[in-house]
């Protein structure tokens, strides 16, 4: 599998997190907070995962958002900007897997959707700039050069 390929595919699981998340704040009655919420993390997790694999590397096996954050750091210092809500989601990999004592109602369920689909969006921008830019200097690479 080529690296797009596998952007891509990263990208698209993503994607099923966050419309599942979606379908349920939406259409459920009672909201499964945590099941929304985890999916939630879900998207952020791998949708930075995508964006760790469009820089050449190899993303570790963590739920831990605010390490993921961390490393997307090393490659566009934005992600600062998303540690708050990077340690609230990562609470939720668990509480909506287990068993929990984490009270989450409605309003958290609502604040991570729309945190995961503003991550999401970012991240993917950020990797379909990459890619263009990427196809945009192999383009180039072959021009002869100016006279």
């Amino acid at each position: 599998m080529n690296k797009t390929d596998l952007i891509n595919e990263w990208l698209e699981f993503a994607k099923t997190d966050l419309r599942a998340a979606r379908h349920m704040f939406d259409n459920m009655h009672p909201k499964p907070v945590e099941i929304i919420c985890y999916h939630c993390q879900q998207t952020v997790e791998k949708a930075m995962k995508g964006y760790l694999i469009s820089h050449d590397i190899e993303p570790p096996y963590v739920h831990d958002l605010d390490k993921l954050r961390l490393m997307c750091m090393d490659y566009d210092i934005s992600f600062e900007a998303l540690e708050e809500t990077c340690r609230e989601l990562t609470g939720y990999i668990t509480a909506g897997r287990y068993p929990s004592h984490m009270e989450i109602d409605e309003a958290d369920a609502k604040f991570a959707l729309n945190e995961a689909e503003s991550i999401y969006i970012f991240c993917t921008g950020l990797i379909t700039g990459l890619q263009q830019e990427q196809e945009n200097k192999g383009l180039h690479d072959n021009d002869e050069p100016e006279q």
